[in-house]
């Protein structure tokens, strides 16, 4: 039966439709002004003001330049080896301390869990984690990137929230059957909690992804810099020299405009590509924190 609404009711749908129709162009608009930018022409792109709707022109200028600088092809394989590396880390010592945190007759458990999200709240700082590194040998070194930042606590719980949820019933015919806790881990309970592994594995692509910062602290060698920090560098430091070598300094400046856009599209595109393949567990995730500790 077709349910009838208010003139109050009818308002307000078409309020909320508005508002987000709002907030999606507030939201999109700026990647798309990106995009557009990048395949502009570079002369025409620094002398215009505003908004832009259409690229001006249309160049791929931006994007030969970008690929033809060796730095972006390195950072490029330096973030895919901390990415791969980085999340396989990542969810097997997640799914290892989550599987333990969940078993309910895991001594000194709530002791356990309460010391963990302590870690949240409280940390050593900057300097104590770099001596750390420094002292166990892993400055300037990828692993630098993966290592000290191997579990996350907000994840663990996350996923130890979600193995509390399996009936501890298929732990017990395991163990019947002979099984040992690596077997049920493996075999039952992470087949079982396939959307929270998604969960995860977004989570920590997005977190090695889009890292830079520990990257700067612990790498000195330009050959080991993730390709986060390379736009960084572009885009700060205006480091695009090397790209415009043998133009002149004004059209250095423009084609420099137009490398900063093509060098964001670029770094974004990979992980945007992958979002919307996990992106409807991502709500799924949230909630399985929010609703049971």
């Amino acid at each position: 039966m077709k349910r009838h609404l208010s003139f109050a009711d009818r308002t307000f749908d078409v309020f909320v439709a508005l508002l987000l129709s709002a907030l999606v162009v507030i939201t999109l608009y700026p990647l798309v002004y990106v995009v557009f930018a990048s395949l502009s022409e570079a002369s025409r792109l620094t002398a215009h003001k505003g908004l832009l709707y259409l690229p001006l022109g249309f160049s791929l200028e931006a994007y030969k330049s970008v690929f033809s600088n060796p730095s972006i092809i390195i950072g490029y394989k330096n973030t895919m080896f901390i990415l791969i590396a980085g999340v396989t880390v990542n969810l097997f010592l997640t799914a290892i301390a989550a599987y333990v945190l969940s078993r309910r007759n895991v001594m000194w458990n709530r002791l356990f869990m309460m010391l963990i999200v302590f870690t949240m709240f409280f940390q050593g700082g900057l300097i104590p984690l770099y001596l750390i590194v420094k002292g166990v040998g892993l400055i300037d070194s990828l692993w630098a990137a993966i290592i000290p930042f191997a579990v996350n606590t907000f994840n663990l719980i996350i996923m130890r929230t979600y193995f509390m949820s399996i009936p501890v019933s298929l732990e017990e015919s395991a163990k019947m059957d002979g099984a040992g806790h690596l077997t049920i881990l493996f075999r039952i309970v992470l087949p079982l909690s396939m959307p929270v592994v998604a969960v995860m594995i977004l989570y920590y692509a997005v977190e090695k992804w889009n890292a830079w910062f520990y990257a700067s602290v612990f790498l000195k060698d330009r050959d080991l810099f993730p390709l986060q920090l390379i736009l960084r560098e572009i885009l700060i430091a205006n480091s695009t020299d090397s790209m415009t070598a043998g133009a002149s300094s004004a059209e250095q400046f423009q084609i420099g405009e137009t490398i900063k856009y093509a060098t964001i599209i670029v770094a974004t595109l990979p992980i945007l590509c992958v979002y919307p393949f996990l992106q409807k567990y991502f709500v799924k995730g949230v909630m399985i924190g929010a609703v049971k500790g």
